[in-house]
């Protein structure tokens, strides 16, 4: 009989061997026995926990959705001004837990599978829909709204775009020049509007 509290413990080794398993095979191509050897537990004990491995990739991204969040939560609440806004959420998504190899290729990973995964679509709309809804709370108070949004969808087209750069595994960008080629698109196309009145 395992301890009382260990259950936690054991599902977050299991969520964490997930995305390193993720990260290292580059797909969800991976066994939740290979997953289990990686968290140090018996497969019968990860289907205990999960059930089939559909399963354990859903808890899996929505702990990286959890991550983000609690990332973003926590950056957004220093900002005092809409365009620091805007930076905390550039580094956010470029900081050294969430811009790492292995998460990297599992977002990825997850992107791919969502096109045959209603479950896991949903959960990457949730991400789409939190990441326009941030960047529109630090564009709006800067530009029109029509410019907010194009501006809100080519920030997420670049995160996303260099989070595939990023998956090449030529080790670029890192996550100081993403951060840099965003701030720098925001900041010319900011220089571009009128002032607003």
């Amino acid at each position: 009989m395992p301890k009382l509290g260990m259950e936690p413990v054991r599902r977050k080794a299991l969520i964490d061997a997930t995305i390193s398993a993720i990260g290292e095979r580059g797909s969800l191509n991976v066994t939740v026995s290979e997953i289990a050897e990686r968290a140090g537990v018996s497969s019968a004990l990860a289907h205990h926990y999960f059930g089939p491995k559909e399963e354990l990739l859903l808890a899996t991204m929505r702990q990286l959705l959890a991550d983000l969040g609690r990332d973003s939560v926590a950056a957004l609440r220093k900002a005092t001004t809409p365009r620091q806004r805007l930076s905390a959420i550039a580094a956010v998504n470029f900081n050294a837990g969430q811009f790492r190899e292995e998460t990297v290729h599992a977002w990825l990973a997850f992107y791919v599978e969502a096109q045959n995964s209603l479950p896991l679509r949903r959960l990457l709309s949730v991400y789409a829909r939190r990441l326009h809804s941030n960047l529109m709370s630090g564009l709006l108070p800067l530009v029109p709204r029509r410019e907010a949004e194009r501006m809100a969808e080519a920030i997420a087209a670049m995160i996303d775009g260099l989070y595939i750069r990023r998956a090449l595994r030529d080790g670029l960008p890192n996550p100081a020049s993403a951060i840099s080629l965003v701030e720098d698109y925001v900041d010319a196309m900011l220089a571009k509007q009128a002032p607003r009145t």
